[in-house]
């Protein structure tokens, strides 16, 4: 978990299972990405593209420490990159079914009006840049983690679907029309590129947090389902006087 409340409600077993085999599932196919970006690192926007002047970002290319396999191979890396992409897709779509089931996403990922309300969202702010976790919200999550989690399940992850989808050349004639709403292959080549790399600023700010506040704990609970009570780090300034 990221930095949480005061709550320590147990993970379901269905979201301990689908955070790891996700987990597994993205490193390999980011990794497999880059080889297969360093193929042509330029993105374009519409239908289609190929000269570098024609591009509105020129990719690096990635070193093999980066990569799966660590060498250049297209082929290999659309293998590895397809094999996951099953798991990785049908995990989605099994978490977003027991979320909904066990009333996970309604009670701890919903926001309330009262959430939206400046004072709210500005209290919350200022006590996250103050590295102080332990104000609690509706439900087990503050309202950021509501918004980082509800962004990353509800776009990043079901964007990364359906580009992926509307990329992949033995899909693009049966969906055509889902390449034409994403504004045309290249468009959404270009959008999951951009998806992928949202995807590591998160994984790089959900790790971070989860050092800060006891990264033993938190590993426990994601594994044998224990509760864990977020801890703040030693140079972080509460204020006491505030109540969330």
């Amino acid at each position: 978990m990221m930095a949480g409340g005061r709550r320590t409600d147990r993970h379901f077993v269905s979201t301990r299972i689908w955070h790891w085999v996700n987990l597994i599932a993205i490193i390999v196919l980011f990794m497999s990405g880059l080889n297969i970006s360093n193929a042509h690192p330029y993105l374009y926007w519409g239908d289609w593209g190929f000269a570098p002047e024609q591009a509105w970002l020129e990719v690096p290319r990635f070193p093999g420490w980066m990569t799966l396999p660590g060498y250049y191979s297209l082929a290999k890396a659309r293998d590895w990159h397809l094999l996951m992409a099953f798991p990785f897709a049908f995990g989605l779509l099994f978490m977003w079914g027991a979320m909904l089931w066990n009333r996970h996403f309604r009670r701890d990922l919903a926001t309330s009006k009262r959430e939206w309300r400046w004072s709210a969202i500005r209290r919350d702010i200022l006590q996250h840049l103050r590295f102080d976790f332990t104000h609690a919200g509706d439900g087990k999550y503050n309202f950021l983690q509501k918004l980082a989690y509800g962004g990353v399940l509800g776009i990043l992850l079901p964007g990364m679907v359906l580009t992926g989808l509307a990329i992949s050349p033995g899909m693009e004639p049966t969906l055509w029309w889902l390449v034409d709403i994403l504004g045309g292959r290249q468009s959404a080549r270009s959008i999951h590129f951009l998806f992928a790399w949202a995807l590591v600023g998160f994984f790089i700010v959900h790790v971070a947090l989860v050092l800060l506040t006891g990264p033993i704990g938190h590993l426990r609970s994601m594994i044998v389902g224990g509760d864990h009570q977020p801890t703040n780090p030693p140079f972080a300034k509460t204020d006491t006087g505030e109540s969330a």
